[in-house]
């Protein structure tokens, strides 16, 4: 990294302590050609702070960012802030993405989101060709089916959000 890559960094502390999502976004629509420190840890410190507005952008890095490491903190990120507005993107990276670790890291995010829906989805990630990826998709397929379960038998008309993100 160079000297003005520190001050970028400065300046993504700064915006953390202000929570100042406006920020972030601009940050991750220009962050391209930043230093991989930089996109990483902006991409994580929205876990503690992001919401909503943030899903379409975090997709966006999930979608397009070269460096596989960006993408997986992308997809955890996006299923610890739990929107529904980011399924179709990690459904398409579970299944699609070129690196394993993305793939992974997609089908735990959609099992901390906890939308039963994807259950189709989840059985056709569990054929990946990484044991790993399979493996991320047969625990999300068992919790989400353990979910609708339980949803089916104990309050059908009400949504069941997982306890804990995964």
């Amino acid at each position: 990294m160079e000297d003005n890559d520190y001050e970028k960094l400065k300046q993504l502390e700064d915006a953390f302590e202000r929570k100042d999502l406006d920020f972030f976004k601009t940050f991750l629509d220009n962050s391209k050609d930043l230093p991989l420190l930089l996109r990483v840890h902006s991409v994580c410190m929205l876990e503690q702070i992001g919401n909503e507005k943030m899903v379409e952008p975090l997709c966006q890095i999930l979608k397009k960012d070269e460096s596989p490491l960006t993408r997986h903190e992308a997809a955890f990120t996006l299923g610890q802030l739990g929107h529904r507005s980011a399924i179709s993107t990690l459904v398409d990276a579970m299944l699609h993405d070129r690196s394993q670790i993305v793939r992974h890291e997609s089908a735990v995010a959609l099992s901390s989101i906890g939308d039963d829906a994807i259950i189709p989805q989840l059985k056709k990630a569990i054929e990946d060709e990484d044991e790993d990826v399979r493996n991320s998709a047969l625990i999300a397929f068992e919790y989400l089916t353990y979910l609708k379960r339980t949803k089916d038998t104990e309050a059908p008309n009400v949504a069941i959000k997982p306890k804990i993100r995964l």
